[in-house]
């Protein structure tokens, strides 16, 4: 199954602590592995001590965010929102409806008459080829459509829950179980 454009949202069946309760936005999926973005990771870091020129377009919270495990120190990924379909802007790739992916290489003057705000990620979520659809098979993550809202929300502490809220039958009920169910 690939997942590009679509969300992984983490059941109770992930162990894994970098991915507890978190909502991944997939950028990419192929044979040869898959990216995303982790959208409710807000970090203590200010968007002024990463990217100060982009300051002025930055979405609340203005902080940081933590994309993922991989490349951390590294990778700089800029999620941003345009202010019309028709907005072409050099280095602005969409992904869903008006919301794609930014290149920090764009000076930020010529940005700020097309794009509506930006969220800035540092790191990101990566799976070589196979492993990903593993993690799928152990019941790891539910796949679920996309809001283009999800990619940017003024409330990533709540977005895991809104997401599942959002869904049918028992995935909707799922938002509602306490983190740890064995003190129930």
């Amino acid at each position: 199954m690939l997942t590009a454009g679509r969300l992984l949202v983490a059941s109770a069946a992930m162990v894994d602590p970098n991915f507890e309760h978190t909502v991944v936005f997939m950028v990419d999926h192929t044979d040869d592995g898959a990216l995303g973005v982790v959208l409710n990771r807000p970090s203590d870091t200010d968007v002024d001590e990463v990217l100060p020129n982009w300051r002025a377009l930055v979405i609340p919270p203005a902080s940081v965010f933590i994309g993922g495990p991989v490349q951390v120190g590294d990778a700089v990924i800029g999620l941003a929102r345009v202010r019309s379909s028709s907005d072409a802007l050099d280095g602005w790739q969409p992904l869903l409806g008006p919301v794609g992916s930014v290149d920090f290489a764009t000076d930020p003057l010529d940005a700020l008459a097309h794009l509506e705000g930006v969220r800035v990620f540092v790191g990101y979520a990566g799976w070589g080829p196979g492993q990903l659809e593993a993690e799928l098979a152990q019941g790891g993550w539910l796949v679920l459509d996309a809001l283009p809202d999800d990619l940017l929300s003024d409330a990533p502490s709540t977005l895991w829950r809104r997401v599942l809220r959002r869904q049918t039958g028992e995935v909707a009920m799922t938002a509602n179980q306490p983190p740890d169910p064995s003190v129930n």
